[in-house]
């Protein structure tokens, strides 16, 4: 019996099968589409809604006296945080404290820094505890202050390293010759973070750097100025205080890029700007004000080339922006956002009887609640956006 003769629509068959399985395989070796970057969430203005309403109030166990303006009677404080930030080409979504807690459910969040993180630290655990009343302080070895969610077995914790470098004082060795008023130094190793925050690398999977706001000459003034060390010698020629501050960046960002883990999301936070008015904060400066300002304003007040008080934030961020360059740690520019509002911080309302006659006015910190709640709107976006782009 003869062989049955093939359809010719068999090699066609066999043809589109194997087009099909070379199609299959490679959508399977693809990568997953990614979800597009946020708009520019740092470029926009604020605009007054009556209806916004703080997240949390005075009540909040971890507040800091200080900044806690609702208790300390601060005039204004229903308008301070009726102001909303819109961004220029999109919408900046409230933090739902509870999705984000489930979102972050077994990991940690770390700000390492100066006081400023630690302000924006106490806004981020306030409004988290909203969706965990369970929340409790929690403190390790290097750790300032944090708090732990049990319900979401989530840390968010703040190490104090004002300078990120480590320092320390060293007196005068020898009376002899004090015309020059030295009475020591501190001696800053650029090439050696500070012990507060050493060893907590593999311990979080967000981490939030700060530093600039010491690196001031009215923080180390010539009777006991920073001198710096490499490898346990002092540099020569000695640097002033802004070169060693550029060189103390570019050693803690090697650091931070060898020894935290690639899969830790790093983010440098950029200056926190002060606003004195009228002098600086021990020459009777002062920020009695009930309205943000205008943009046509913010060069007077920060421009460098004014050579006003409040210039340090943009010289510093510059610096800081040309560090960065080339490395997977990502600004978080807070700073343009800020300039705006000379109406937030705590001035005369601290808390204590005589603190404003002893410190003068708070022109650098702000009011809790209030603008550091925008910087959390914000920071928990970029980590939401992080985490599902992989």
């Amino acid at each position: 019996m003869p062989p049955k003769l093939l359809s010719p629509l068999f090699p066609c068959l066999i043809f589109f099968t194997l087009l099909l399985l070379t199609l299959y395989s490679s959508l399977l070796s693809r990568p997953p589409p990614t979800v597009p970057p946020p708009c520019n969430l740092f470029k926009g203005h604020w605009v007054l809604d009556r209806a916004r309403t703080p997240l949390y109030d005075h009540t909040c166990p971890f507040h800091r006296n200080a900044w806690n303006c609702l208790k300390n009677q601060r005039e204004n404080m229903g308008l301070i945080n009726s102001w909303k930030w819109i961004p220029e080409s999109c919408a900046l979504p409230r933090i739902d404290p509870a999705r984000f807690l489930g979102s972050m459910r077994n990991r940690n969040i770390g700000f390492v820094g100066d006081s400023l993180n630690e302000n924006f630290l106490v806004s981020f655990l306030c409004v988290l505890r909203v969706a965990d009343r369970g929340a409790r302080r929690w403190k390790r070895k290097g750790a300032w202050r944090g708090a732990y969610f049990p319900k979401y077995n989530v840390t968010v914790a703040y190490h104090r390293a004002v300078l990120l470098a480590k320092y320390q004082w060293q007196p005068k060795q020898s009376t002899v010759g004090n015309q020059d008023g030295l009475r020591g130094i501190y001696r800053v190793d650029v090439d050696i973070p500070a012990d507060d925050w050493v060893n907590i690398t593999n311990f979080y999977h967000v981490l939030v750097f700060n530093s600039g706001h010491w690196w001031v000459s009215y923080k180390f003034p010539k009777e006991t100025p920073l001198v710096f060390y490499r490898q346990g010698q002092p540099i020569i020629p000695p640097l002033d205080i802004l070169d060693g501050f550029k060189v103390v960046l570019e050693n803690m960002v090697s650091y931070i890029q060898k020894e935290v883990p690639r899969t830790t999301l790093k983010l440098w936070r950029l200056q926190s700007p002060r606003h004195f008015y009228g002098g600086d904060w021990n020459h009777n400066g002062s920020c009695l004000f009930t309205d943000p300002l205008q943009e046509s304003q913010l060069d007077l007040w920060f421009d460098p080339r004014n050579n006003g008080v409040n210039k340090d934030a943009r010289q510093m961020n510059h610096l800081i922006e040309k560090a960065l360059q080339g490395t997977e740690i990502q600004l978080l520019d807070l700073s343009h956002l800020s300039e705006f509002r000379a109406d937030a911080h705590p001035a005369i309302w601290l808390g204590k009887k005589d603190a404003v006659a002893i410190w003068g006015q708070d022109c650098m910190h702000w009011c809790l609640p209030g603008v550091p709640d925008t910087w959390v709107d914000i920071l928990s976006e970029l980590i939401r956006h992080s985490m599902e782009t992989g």
